[in-house]
């Protein structure tokens, strides 16, 4: 084994190797092999090791007027790696670089290979003549105290170390020039763009490593890349600005001057962006490698690091726009990040990039498009800035068919966007993309599709022509459930694409029964469910598929899941428009099962809401309606659910207990009650818990003959309490009018109904047309004074005042909807005329 006290020299050789063509750039590519002796005392090798090295020799001055021989001569004698011999060697592939096509950014028309990450930077200052020596480190670091070329030279020197990762470690542990490099840029990053490149471009080398980060942090290279790139950003803002000052004055002045020195203005503001961007890119990517670490990256955000990225999208350069955007793709993972930007116009500044001829970046774009387009607002600026036609002529390219359908699935999530869809290319499109592709369909493609079919206009499209029969034909040969949800989302919409499917309930009802595919069948069924189709004759469906006992089976509690309970709640609410089916559901005592799952399912608001809907429904039927009014406790279910917290039961129930109490007296009583007592509860705790003391106090009420007591009493028997000044004898008898139809004077003035409406006797009731107002009776009793108390009445004597209430009273007979009544009040049933009604809306 060597020891270190027995080295004393290191012997290097260098061995030169074949030269080759860039495959890119027009630049050489010369390989050799490095071969390192270490020697012992006496001059014997102890160690040796060889190492096998590039050169790259860029030659971007070769044009087609250059004059090859004298350029290979000019690389040969400047490059001691290539040996004199090899001159017609380098003037041959200098000439076939001279004749070689450029090559530009790729533009794939098939599917090519992408890259996940940016590409490391490359940068020309650091192409020097000389051939840096890991030996020589601690003069490359004297030059870095000299004056600025030195510094640029020491600098490039140190980069072409660092590009090596071998070498990282060993420029690590030497802490002194890890220090002097730090201090340099911190001190000189202003006076040159190359240095402040060489510099960043070494801590970047650092930085693609994790456990170099710690000695970035600890000199604060990121804090100093934060500021120079904000200082850049502003020299650009300058240099265009006074560009565009220039510009103005060549295009108004005449003289050829002007235009020449606009010329080489433009020439140098060129050259100087390239050098920026250069710089820029390096600064980028070091943040984004130290961005890694979440803390860092909030640090990062704090000083305005979105913004600073925003801003240099205006560029045109394709590797930095790579970069930036890459960047933002990681940072818009963060609501605050996507909030700021969307608040500097991304969406506006990324359009832009939509198509491009760079696929890499057309790529990423896209990924940043995608986690942006969870933002409703941002979703609907893709649509202002024309970002969807776009988007539907990408789906095309391989390259990005995936992620394009994943932005416009998030695109269609938003009813309003759904119908934009059919004034582009795109329903055809992915009709085409769906009906081409096997049995696996892409989830991207079929989500898509499901949301798209929820659109009216989107389900006529796909419905035209054959659409609708090739796509049941492929749902029921693969047994596709989200096929199938697609096609039952085109169910959903009335009018000329719902009658399509009445030739397809054979198949369904046969799928609906085979419990082969689950969820397949579900579908099936949420499609049966949604043929809400007047002439169709349910009772027959009922009948042939012996569909009744399968019924009755899926509603028994814990039967089957809640999924198939629910279609199965809405198949039954579906088929009960039919008077038939009806009475045929009701003799199967499916009514008694659907109450108890409404006591097994109250916290399920859409089970309950469905629930009360079959009800609904059944209430129209004369075969059902006395099932459910007299043989079931359904009504006092309703009660119950009448002051839901979700408004679509509580607007369901209202209008279900609406046609009960059309149609049964008694219930009427206890509904009306029900209702009085919710809408007037605050009031009816402030009476009942009075204390009775203040009650039976004298001198509160001195001449009036009120009940201590009024919890003794019949609320209801008191219209003074809740009818303030209005009441009036003459005009309001047992709460016949409510406050809602007295005008300011006292006086009636009842709502806008025809004669009639409402009243089933008279024919006037639309059994589809839902009920507006919440109206019903309470019991009768004795005529009553203005306080509430018994009239003794001489049925002798109708003259007086009594024959004037009497007769006032009696004229005032109103039906339940506020109209006035003309006939004898005892032929509707009535035992005598003191009903009062009471608005429950009070």
């Amino acid at each position: 084994m060597m020891q270190a006290e027995d080295a004393r020299y290191l012997k290097r050789k260098v061995k030169g190797g074949n030269i080759d063509v860039h495959p890119t750039e027009k630049a050489l590519v010369v390989n050799y092999e490095l071969e390192a002796t270490i020697l012992g005392e006496l001059g014997d090798p102890m160690l040796r090791e060889w190492k096998e090295c590039q050169k790259i020799i860029r030659v971007k001055s070769l044009n087609d007027n250059s004059d090859l021989a004298s350029l290979a001569k000019d690389i040969i004698d400047k490059c001691k790696l290539i040996h004199p011999t090899k001159l017609p060697e380098v003037e041959q592939l200098l000439y076939y670089l001279q004749n070689r096509k450029e090559t530009g950014p790729c533009k794939a028309s098939g599917k090519t290979q992408l890259h996940e990450k940016p590409e490391v930077p490359t940068y020309d200052a650091t192409e020097i003549d000389e051939v840096a020596n890991i030996n020589d480190v601690d003069d490359y670091m004297e030059l870095l105290y000299e004056d600025v070329p030195e510094k640029i030279r020491g600098s490039a020197l140190l980069l072409q170390l660092a590009r090596n990762p071998d070498n990282l470690e060993e420029l690590f542990q030497n802490e002194t020039i890890v220090g002097a490099i730090a201090r340099v840029l911190r001190e000189d990053w202003r006076k040159s763009t190359e240095l402040a490149t060489n510099i960043v471009y070494i801590f970047f080398c650092f930085s693609s490593f994790t456990q170099f980060h710690g000695v970035i942090v600890h000199f604060k290279i990121g804090a100093l890349c934060m500021n120079i790139i904000e200082h850049e950003l502003k020299k650009y803002d300058m240099w265009n600005e006074e560009l565009q000052k220039k510009k103005k004055a060549a295009t108004s002045d005449k003289d050829r001057k002007g235009k020449e020195e606009y010329e080489r203005s433009l020439q140098k503001y060129e050259g100087l962006v390239k050098k920026q961007e250069q710089l820029l890119r390096v600064a980028y990517y070091l943040l984004l490698n130290l961005a890694e670490d979440l803390k860092v990256e909030m640090k990062m955000r704090n000083k305005s690091v979105v913004t600073f990225l925003v801003k240099t999208l205006d560029r045109d350069n394709f590797e930095l726009l790579i970069l930036v955007v890459s960047f933002l793709k990681k940072l818009s993972i963060f609501i605050e990040n996507k909030t700021e930007m969307a608040e500097l116009n991304i969406i506006e500044k990324l359009t832009k990039l939509v198509p491009c001829d760079h696929e890499d970046l057309l790529n990423i774009t896209l990924r940043l498009l995608v986690n942006l387009s969870f933002d409703t607002e941002l979703r609907s600026k893709m649509f202002k800035f024309g970002l969807l036609p776009k988007l539907v002529g990408l789906m095309q390219n391989e390259n990005h068919r995936q992620i394009v359908l994943s932005i416009l699935y998030h695109i269609s999530m938003d009813d309003k966007s759904k119908s934009m869809f059919t004034y582009t290319d795109c329903i055809p499109m992915v009709m085409k993309m769906l009906l081409e592709s096997g049995e696996n369909v892409e989830m991207e493609l079929m989500a898509l599709c499901v949301n798209l079919a929820s659109n009216k206009r989107v389900a006529a499209m796909i419905c035209e022509g054959q659409g609708l029969k090739m796509l049941m034909k492929r749902s029921f040969k693969y047994k596709h459930p989200l096929l199938m949800k697609m096609v039952r989302n085109l169910s959903q919409h009335d009018g000329p694409t719902k009658n399509l499917f009445v030739d397809y309930i054979s198949d369904l009802a046969q799928a609906l029964l085979n419990e082969d595919e689950e969820d397949f069948g579900l579908e099936c069924l949420g499609i049966l469910g949604n043929l809400t189709i007047p002439d169709l004759d349910y009772e027959l469906i009922l009948k042939e598929y012996d569909m009744i006992p399968w019924i009755k089976n899926r509603l028994e509690p814990g039967a089957c899941e809640d999924d198939w309970v629910l279609e199965v709640i809405i198949l039954v609410g579906t088929v009960c428009n039919d008077d038939a089916c009806a009475k045929m559901l009701a003799e199967a005592n499916i009514i008694h099962s659907l109450i108890e799952l409404l006591n097994a399912k109250q916290e399920d608001d859409e089970m309950v809401c469905q629930i009360v809907y079959v009800f609904y429904q059944m209430i129209f039927h004369e075969s059902t309606r006395e099932v459910i009014i007299k043989d079931t406790q359904a009504p006092a279910y309703l009660i119950d659910l009448m002051h839901d917290k979700n408004s679509e039961i509580r607007k369901v129930c209202d209008n279900t207990l609406d046609m009960i109490a059309e149609f049964d007296e008694e219930w009427a009583k206890k509904i009306q009650l029900e209702k009085f007592r919710w809408h007037n509860s605050q009031w009816l705790e402030m009476v009942e818990t009075r204390q009775v003391g203040d009650m039976g106090d004298p001198y509160m009420y001195p001449d009036e003959g009120y009940d201590p007591y009024l919890q003794d009493a019949d609320i209801l028997d008191r219209p003074d309490l809740f009818y303030d000044d209005m009441y009036e004898n003459a005009y309001i008898m047992d709460g016949h009018l409510t406050p809602e139809y007295i005008d300011e004077n006292g006086m009636y003035d009842g709502p806008p109904y025809a004669y009639g409406y409402g009243n089933p006797m008279e024919g006037g009731y639309d059994p589809y047309e839902r009920p507006e107002s919440h109206m019903g009776f309470i019991g009768n009793g004795p005529p009553v004074d203005e306080y509430g108390r018994p009239l003794e009445m001489d049925p002798y004597m109708m003259d007086g005042q009594q024959s004037m209430m009497m007769d006032g009273r009696q004229s005032m007979m109103m039906d339940r909807y506020g109209m006035q009544l003309e006939d004898d009040p005892y032929q509707y049933g009535y035992d005598d005329y003191n009903g009062g009604m009471y608005d429950d809306r009070r």
